[in-house]
Order: C-alpha cells, then structure tokens, then sequence
C-alpha cells in the first residue's frame, strides 16, 4: 500500500516519451513497413485465399464476408503487438543492454515518469501502426465511416493495456531470452483463440469463457463493430474491461518496475 500511494508522475514523463519519438524519427522507415505490408500479406493469404473456400460466416446473427471479419482482428492483433513488444524487447533494452534508463535516473525524472513515458510511447507506436493498416484496410472498402475512426483513440487504450502487461513481464523478467515464455503462453494464446480467425462463439462453453478473460478479445470485438459500423450497447462492457486493465496493470507494473530498478 505505501508503495501505490508514493506513486509520484508529473508531466515530466513526455520527456521520456519524446526522446523515444526522436529515436523513432531516425528509423521510422524501419516501423513502416510491417504495419503497411503485413495487413496485404494477411489479407491475400487469409482473406481472399481462405476466404474463397470459407465464403461467408454468420457473425451476430448476420452473414459477413470472411475478409470483412478478418481485417478487424489484423488491426487488433497489431495494436497489441506494437505495444506489448515495444514495452517488453525494446524496453528491455533500453533498460540493461543501453542503460537509457540508469542516464534518464540521473536526471529529475522519477521510475514512475520514466515507465509511463515508456508505456505511453508504446501506445502511441500501436496509434501510429493502426492509422497505415487503417489506410491500407481502407483501400479494400473493408472499413465503415465514421464509426472506423473511433479505432485510433481505441488503439491508444489498447496500446496502454497491452503495454501495462508488457512493462510487468520486463519488470519480473531475468533476462531478454525468457519472454519467449510470456510470448508463448500469454500473447499467442490469445492471437488463436480471440475470436481473430474464427467466431468466439465456436469454441466449446469453457473455452468461451476463457476466452472472455483475454483483453484481446474485447479489443477485436471492439475493432470488429466500428470497422462494420455495428455499434451496440453491449459494447461498453468491451471498454470497460480495457479500461480496468488499464487500472490495474498500469500501477502494478510500476510497482514490478521500481522494484527491480531499486536496487
């Protein structure tokens, strides 16, 4: 309890977000390709290979193409990919191999600024990739006015949730090597079984339910309705599941943090 309320975070964490923008800067040819050329490579292989023989499925009661309901999730997964990589590897980085975050300790920034600029950069990348896969999306009609614009501040909320997971994973991580462990249990469970590639309502009851607890599948059903313009009341539930994981990994992965940089 004495740690959560010593929690000290001014705005003094843009410091930390803008010298990450500036590294960005020099390689961002680098971080455009994948976002612009991944969504091509998955909708031809997925979309119009598979989707030739699936033709299409029933989602909420209504018949939809398979490359309309793939694209979406192509969205989902990127946001969390962006955000849960950069806050794992290139944290990790940053954190033992480089010493950025031993240099930014010498400075008035706090731990706390410097894991929340880290945290909020990462959503910002996921915000950056999601508007060129939005872009490309876009040119095959796949995306529904204006309602698909709300999926840029969604792939900020997004980026924050799967950051704050990603910022705990370094923070109880020894070495770079082990996050293939998180990876693998955590990230690619849910990139299968999310309701990505196929209906959630599919899976058995138990798996449904299993299903509900990963935070990828609440952003794919949120990315899903805006990109078809189906825009319930339901959905709320979605956001405020995010916005609880939010709530609860962002200060946990401070506390996992300031721990291991205290030393």
């Amino acid at each position: 309890m004495s740690i959560l309320l010593s929690v000290s975070i001014s705005k003094r964490f843009w410091r930390v977000w803008q010298r990450n923008f500036t590294v960005y800067q020099k390689i961002w040819k680098i971080s455009f390709i994948p976002p612009l050329f991944e969504p091509l490579f998955y909708l031809l292989a997925f979309g119009i290979g598979l989707g030739a023989l699936v033709g299409k499925i029933s989602y909420h009661g209504a018949p939809v193409s398979y490359i309309a309901f793939l694209a979406p999730a192509l969205i989902a997964v990127n946001i969390m990919n962006n955000a849960f990589f950069e806050n794992t590897y290139a944290s990790f980085v940053r954190m033992y191999h480089q010493k950025t975050f031993d240099a930014m300790l010498a400075t008035p920034l706090s731990i706390d600024e410097i894991i929340t600029g880290e945290i909020i950069w990462g959503a910002t990348k996921s915000v950056i990739a999601t508007a060129i896969m939005l872009t490309v999306i876009s040119l095959f009609g796949l995306i529904h006015y204006p309602s698909g614009l709300l999926i840029l501040p969604l792939a900020f909320l997004g980026g924050i949730a799967f950051g704050a997971i990603g910022m705990y994973f370094t923070g109880i991580t020894p070495t770079i090597d082990m996050f293939n462990l998180p990876i693998f249990l955590f990230v690619t469970p849910m990139f299968l079984f999310s309701g990505t590639f196929f209906p959630a309502e599919n899976l058995p009851a138990w798996a449904q339910a299993m299903a509900l607890i990963f935070p990828l599948t609440h952003l794919v059903t949120l990315v899903r309705a805006l990109s078809l313009g189906s825009i319930t009341a339901h959905l709320l539930w979605s956001v405020m599941y995010l916005v609880i994981f939010c709530l609860v990994f962002f200060p946990i992965a401070l506390i996992k943090m300031r721990r291991r940089l205290i030393k």
